[in-house]
């Protein structure tokens, strides 16, 4: 399907990227098909402790006096699918098709984050008259679920003095800092009660939302699905007889939740009421996201009696926990105009069966803001008796507004396409902040294609980006300062 489109070597690789299973945890297959291909050009080829896979590659004639650049993208993709693709992703190709100026995949996550990075540096790797310097291509493992590639990276197993990430999403963009991360996750048992006399069952399924990038599209005010199903089952559960059952929503912690769905029980003489009441509350909640959400579906159903329920105390903590459980934009930087600088995605609920358990991905630009909303939602589910522990806590990239190779990257994009590129800092999760503290004297800047819907179904990559950024990215290949040699203050 994506022969016949420009640059028809990228897409190439793309596609033989996407015949892999490369899920976060899960990479083992995309490590080994990265070091048969490494090997195969002949390249020198490692792979340290962590599974990240370097490949080095000499620099052509008259680039052997450049600096050494490191290229870096992460070899792991958010498997995601619609609740009605039938889909496997550990046996099948990503199914992708072209509509108009954007490549997609049908029903699930495309893996152009960050497949296109990934791709564009194995065409490089592979060329034989693509102009470059010594380069270090660096594929690292689980960006996605907690960057432990970036985090237990060798210090010692690379040796350039650029590098440049190929993860940000927009292609007028120029990255130069980022967010910091941590993950809550809140547990706690309960003992199973009976289910009351005298009810009936129902069923409440929230789908058809957007979801996307926890980090990037936070600032849309998107729905998130499991605080829409929490919303809902608070006003039922404050003015109604009902016993809760089951509460599974949501999936990956960097995924904004599109899907929802819980079970309860309602007292045969509160029926009427109850839907009255339900249908009046979704009617407000689909009008207040008419703009955001035209596709959001809130179905109440009936369903087979299940086989128990919490107890009402346990049903009381949890309920309000999650109503409290902050999710969005927590504060704007007020010094970066239009720059998240923390928030929350209460990425994933699973209660059933005894067991609780809660997710959320805390982000910031500023490590003291990233832990005084941590505390605050470990307070909310301390308070509901919960265990709360911290994992994956990763440092943000502090920008360098007088980075060498940002010059040099600003002048180049100005001279190829005539407008000045946004200079920023984003709100995702990018690993230079983890690399830096290996190498702190690399100098780092970030760029790529526009690839809109990350982390969702609706994922897709612009194809006339793709364009866009592969003429960049090797005009920058020619253009890497000498070893030892100031930088030139040229004019743009």
């Amino acid at each position: 399907m994506l022969q016949n489109i420009e640059p028809k070597v990228v897409w190439k690789h793309f596609s033989q990227l996407n015949a892999v299973p490369r899920p976060s945890k899960k990479e083992e297959r995309i490590i080994q098909f990265m070091m048969d291909f490494g090997q195969n050009l002949g390249l020198e080829t490692l792979k340290d402790k962590a599974g990240n896979v370097i490949i080095k590659k000499p620099a052509t004639k008259g680039y052997e006096n450049k600096k050494t650049l490191v290229l870096q993208s992460h070899l792991d993709m958010v498997h995601q699918k619609n609740e009605d693709t039938n889909f496997d992703f550990s046996s099948q190709c990503i199914d992708m098709y072209v509509d108009g100026d954007w490549v997609k995949a049908k029903g699930t996550t495309l893996g152009a984050d960050n497949g296109l990075g990934v791709a564009a540096i194995m065409a490089i790797l592979a060329s034989d008259d693509i102009e470059h310097p010594t380069l270090e291509a660096l594929f690292t493992i689980d960006e996605e679920t907690g960057m432990t590639g970036a985090k237990n990276l060798d210090p010692d197993i690379l040796n350039g003095e650029i590098l440049l990430n190929l993860d940000t999403e927009e292609d007028d963009e120029i990255g130069i800092g980022c967010a910091g991360g941590v993950d809550i996750t809140a547990t706690r048992f309960y003992i199973e009660e009976s289910i009351p006399e005298n009810t009936t069952a129902f069923q409440v399924v929230v789908k058809g939302l957007q979801g996307g990038h926890s980090g990037m599209d936070i600032i849309k005010g998107l729905a998130n699905a499991n605080k829409i199903l929490t919303r809902l089952l608070f006003d039922t559960h404050k003015n109604y007889n009902m016993r809760l059952s089951s509460f599974i929503g949501g999936g990956f912690r960097n995924a904004i939740p599109r899907e929802s769905k819980a079970q309860f029980v309602i007292l045969n003489n509160d029926i009427e009421a109850f839907k009255a009441s339900f249908e009046t509350l979704v009617k407000a909640i689909q009008s207040e996201y008419q703009s955001l959400e035209p596709q959001m579906s809130i179905q109440l159903q009936d369903c087979d009696q299940p086989k128990s329920v919490l107890s009402s105390d346990v049903q009381d903590l949890m309920i309000k926990s999650l109503q409290t459980a902050h999710n969005g934009v927590y504060r704007m930087s007020p010094d970066i105009e239009g720059l998240v600088e923390t928030s929350n995605n209460v990425a994933k609920v699973h209660i059933e069966k005894g067991k609780i358990e809660i997710s959320c991905l805390t982000r910031s630009s500023v490590d003291s803001g990233k832990w005084d909303l941590a505390h605050s939602l470990e307070s909310a589910f301390d308070l509901a008796g919960c265990r709360v522990r911290f994992s994956g806590d990763y440092p943000g990239w502090t920008p360098n507004p007088n980075s060498d190779i940002l010059k040099v990257v600003d002048r180049l994009y100005q001279n190829n396409f005539g407008e000045k590129a946004n200079i920023a800092a984003c709100h995702a999760g990018l690993e230079c902040g983890i690399l830096g503290s290996h190498y702190p004297d690399m100098d780092m800047v970030s760029f790529g294609p526009t690839i809109k819907g990350a982390h969702s179904p609706d994922e897709r990559a612009s194809i006339s980006s793709t364009q866009k950024f592969w003429t960049f990215l090797k005009d920058i290949l020619k253009n890497i300062p000498k070893k030892n040699e100031p930088l030139r203050n040229e004019g743009h």
